[in-house]
């Protein structure tokens, strides 16, 4: 009974302990004795995890501590990671800590102070926004709020541009979301739940582990989730059913916790709303440099009517602070049915030739794609990193395309062309990395590897029927062509590289790198076609360039060491980097026709310099230049030396003489803002240049296409013919500049932002009527773009906002060779705006005009579209919402383009969605551990509204 009693009375003491409410309170500052809000802070022990953030003063609570010793862990963007051991003073169960100051990042520029809090923090590499200020109606998500930081654009599409570049990936927390998809995170993340919005220009996970930066950077989107928001979970569903047809049904689930984050996206419509961009793969452990493991408003922003179904899940577990792993995996199905119409001006030396064409082209497709990252910390000097991905497409497409050919305003021929294809692409590849950290002084080892490999398999079956009318005697009957090919290819390739970095520290600083960078990509392929006539005989090959039946391999691969070394200097100024660095190509291998082999083999030896400078004139203004040099290697259609015809009046030889290309690139970037009075400025300039530039010689002559065997009788066509040649006399260069200049003033009620740029592009071609000249005459195209746009923004409150703007783009095109000039010039007026007529009830409306000149006959186009809707929210918490919208009201949707390549210029129209009603019912729930955001219940994710 006495141990009974021991034992009941030791289990009272140990609840009353652990039953009293333990709490720990704290304060961060800077070095300044400024306080420091919205920092993570995270309280961990052997029986305790819990994270934080740091409100606008600074404070940070925990309650409901089981242990006596924990350890404060602090990270914020400019500031180094700040670590420490605490325990409870004897009898207390609240706790203060005294305050805790914070040592800023040597690397980052002073933060902008406004009103106290930090809206904007500048770093040499990153803007990052607060969206503590931004005036966000309820419901919002994360586009919305791009939408309003200074120097960041979203067009009707949903694509992101910063400062002037496209973003290119996305991340949640540091981490890519969903492989990187730009538009699955910012049309479905509710912006309630973000703290931070940062802008990277991101040079890779060298960089980001280093500090040394090489290459050219890509811009980079990092949504930061305010830390109390990560105990939780988020629903939303939307269904919807309009004219037409129209439907749409939408969900998503998102939950977090300590350490974890699962969401789980699906996604079915015809409004040509896609929930993935399966063109976009994640950072990996290596930059790519080609191989087989990568791919080549409101709604329906995509050309031709699509039927979408999409499902995903993204995962993401930290295990331990030492590892952490996190992926996904996504599938769509699609069905698109596009109608196109071009006109096309070829302008050759002594024949100017014009086609129309209309096509009727549909596609079926299906697309996996998973990947996954383990970041691993075995000790605070190593860190490793292991990405895997795989993914598997296949698609079968059938067009039937009708032209017109005129030469010299005479008929010349109609033809019929239909094609049916089918395709299957198995990819797979893996990256890594390994740092290792020598000293703290700065010396340090890094390298990384990656292998890619892909195969693609593709049928195809092509029918041409084509009415040849003979322009010396126009009364003559039109004689007939019927050919039919089918083609089976099989395209396998592989890439791997690895390199190696080394940095010594040569003074306080300045150090010493050198590197090692070894890429390999290897294609081995086969092409077997066989012609038919109509009555399914074979076609014999009776002349060369009507050969239809092929049966051709090639094996090559090109192989690149690069060597460097250069000087790293850096200061709280400045920081640049100059050497020289070293990189021989080899190209390699053979083509194989009935028993036939041509070599390839070709090497080259390519010397260049390691440039790189940044001068920060303020914490808010800076200077970056960067020069960078890279080789490509001819594709597989540019380097095989064989006819590949699919139809005996459009033929392409290939070139095993091609040395490959070299690229030299420059940018210049240069930033001056003041965010305390509303400004913002920046401009960049690229520059690109080509040494080998692999052109294209393109002829067009009449030649023999067929034999009548009966008679005897020779039929002559049009021919097109394309064939390959290095340029070694002139250089092809592309430069292209941007600004953009904002100011906001009344606390961000009215903002102005003044945009545009030039660009020019200089391109050689060739071109000839004769057929047996392959050399021809040299043409010089150069194009200039003009861009300019004026926006403005009335946002006294989130219940009302206007956008009134005007974009105008001027293109003008010349070539030497025949002084014939082209010129183009759109203008383009929007508004764009939403109001809450009632608290609850909303009108929206999104209206833009365009008008074009220059564009080919019977092309033009000036469509007037208009999108709207009106929205009522009801139910608890505002958790439902009733949608009535209307898309295209006057249903003038079309998209118009020019492309202009030498001697051709393309203009095209092709279908949009058009106009159509559709009532959509939206329910939204949100539930966390700290309690819910304000107005936590009424966002849109997963579905778009007009662009607001």
């Amino acid at each position: 009974m006495r141990g009974y009693m021991l034992f009941l009375l030791s289990m009272l003491t140990g609840w009353t302990v652990y039953g009293q409410t333990r709490s720990v309170q704290g304060m961060l500052k800077d070095d300044k004795n400024r306080v420091i809000a919205g920092a993570t802070v995270k309280l961990t022990s052997k029986l305790d995890s819990m994270v934080a953030g740091s409100n606008m003063a600074g404070v940070f609570i925990f309650d409901k501590i089981k242990a006596d010793t924990f350890k404060i862990t602090v990270s914020n963007l400019g500031f180094e990671r700040f670590e420490k051991e605490f325990g409870f003073p004897k009898g207390e169960t609240k706790y203060i800590i005294p305050s805790l100051t914070l040592q800023q990042n040597s690397q980052m520029l002073e933060e902008v102070v406004v009103d106290g809090v930090p809206t904007v923090v500048v770093k040499s590499d990153t803007l990052e926004y607060t969206m503590k200020d931004l005036k966000l109606r309820e419901g919002s998500v994360a586009e919305d709020a791009l939408k309003k930081l200074q120097g960041v654009e979203v067009d009707k599409d949903g694509n992101v541009t910063a400062q002037g570049e496209s973003v290119k990936r996305v991340r949640i927390n540091g981490k890519d979301f969903f492989g990187g998809d730009v538009k699955t995170a910012t049309q479905n993340l509710p912006a309630n739940i973000i703290q931070k919005m940062q802008i990277i220009d991101d040079y890779g996970d060298m960089a980001n582990v280093t500090g040394n930066k090489n290459g050219d950077s890509e811009k980079v989107l990092n949504i930061q989730i305010d830390p109390k928001y990560n105990q939780g979970h988020m629903t939303t569903l939307r269904a919807g059913y309009g004219t037409e047809d129209r439907y749409q049904a939408t969900g998503m689930w998102m939950g977090m916790r300590e350490g974890e984050q699962i969401s789980v996206l699906g996604n079915l419509n015809n409004t040509n709303a896609p929930l993935f961009d399966f063109n976009t793969t994640g950072g990996g452990a290596r930059r790519g440099q080609g191989g087989g493991g990568r791919r080549g408003g409101m709604f329906g922003g995509s050309d031709g009517l699509t039927k979408i179904g999409s499902i995903g899940l993204n995962f993401r577990k930290d295990f331990s602070d030492k590892l952490t792993a996190y992926g996904s995996y996504s599938y769509s199905h699609s069905n698109n049915t596009t109608l196109s119409q071009r006109y096309i001006v070829n302008a050759t030396p002594g024949r100017s030739q014009a086609d129309s064409a209309d096509a009727n082209s549909n596609t079926i497709g299906g697309n996996h794609r998973f990947e996954a990252n383990v970041e691993w910390k075995p000790t605070a000097k190593d860190y490793i990193k292991i990405v895997p991905q795989f993914g598997y497409d296949e698609g079968d497409n059938n067009a039937i395309t009708n032209s017109i050919t005129y030469l010299s305003n005479v008929l010349d021929n109609k033809q019929e062309l239909t094609t049916g294809t089918n395709s299957t692409a198995p990819r797979f590849g893996i990256s890594g990395l390994y740092n290792r950290k020598l000293n703290d002084n700065g010396r340090n080892l890094f390298f990384n590897f990656n292998y890619n490999n892909a195969k693609t398999d593709k049928d195809v079956n092509q029918i041409l029927d084509r009415y040849i009318s003979d322009p010396s005697n126009i009364n003559q009957p039109m004689s007939n062509i019927y050919q039919r090919t089918v083609q089976d290819a099989i395209n396998k390739s592989w890439n791997a590289g690895a390199s190696v970095n080394y940095t010594e520290p040569l003074s306080k600083n300045g150090k010493l790198e050198v590197t090692y960078d070894f890429n390999k990509n290897k294609y081995d392929n086969n092409i077997t076609q066989k012609g038919y006539d109509r009555d399914n005989n074979i076609i014999e090959n009776a002349f060369e360039n009507a050969k239809l039946n092929l049966d051709y391999s090639y094996d090559y691969a090109f192989v690149t060491h690069k060597i460097g070394a250069n000087y790293l200097f850096s200061n709280d100024k400045l920081t640049y980097s100059v050497g020289v660095a070293g990189q021989p190509s080899h190209l390699n291998g053979s083509a194989i026709n009935s028993g036939e082999i041509i070599p390839i083999s070709r090497n080259n030896m390519n010397w260049m310099p390691i440039a790189r400078f940044e001068y920060k004139f303020s914490r808010q203004s800076n200077l970056t230049v960067n020069y960078s040099g890279s080789p490509t290697e001819p594709s597989v259609s540019q380097i095989l030396p064989y006819n590949l015809s699919t139809s005996s009046t459009n033929i392409v030889y290939g070139n095993a003489n091609l040395n490959p290309e070299f690229n030299h690139q420059l940018n210049l970037r240069f930033r001056k803002n003041d965010f305390q009075k509303g400004n913002n400025f920046f401009v960049f300039l690229n520059g690109s240049m080509a040494d080998n530039k692999i052109v294209s010689l393109n002829k067009s002559y009449y030649g023999p296409i067929q034999k009548d065997p009966t008679t005897g009788k020779i039929d002559s066509a049009l021919i097109s013919e394309t064939r390959y040649l290095n340029e070694t006399e002139d250089r092809p260069y592309a430069i292209n500049s941007f600004y953009h200049y904002g100011k906001s003033w009344k606390e961000k009620t009215f903002n102005v932002m003044l945009m545009g740029g030039i660009s020019v592009n200089k391109t050689i071609g060739y071109s000839s009527i004769d057929e047996n000249d392959n050399i021809g005459q040299k043409n010089v195209a150069r194009n200039f773009v003009l861009t300019q746009g004026l926006m403005f923004r009335y946002n006294p409150s989130e219940n009302l906002e206007i956008n009134p703007g005007v974009r105008y783009q001027f293109t003008h095109t010349q070539n030497s060779l025949l002084q014939r000039n082209s010129d183009i010039q759109t203008w383009t007026p929007t508004l764009i705006g939403s109001y809450n007529i009632l608290k609850n009830t909303i009108f929206g409306a999104d209206l833009s005009k365009s008008f074009n000149q220059g564009y080919g006959q019977g092309l033009s186009s000036n469509p007037f579209i208009i999108n709207t809707y009106v929205e009522q929210r009801f139910l608890k918490d505002q958790r439902g919402t009733l949608r009535l919208q209307a898309f295209d009201l006057l249903n003038q949707q079309t998209n118009l383009s020019r492309t202009v390549d030498g001697f051709l210029t393309t203009d095209s129209r092709t279908n949009r969605l058009g106009r159509y009603f559709m009532v959509l019912f939206t329910y939204k729930f949100q539930k966390f551990a700290m309690g819910n955001p304000q107005g936590g219940d009424d966002f849109h994710g997963g579905m778009r509204r007009p662009r607001m």
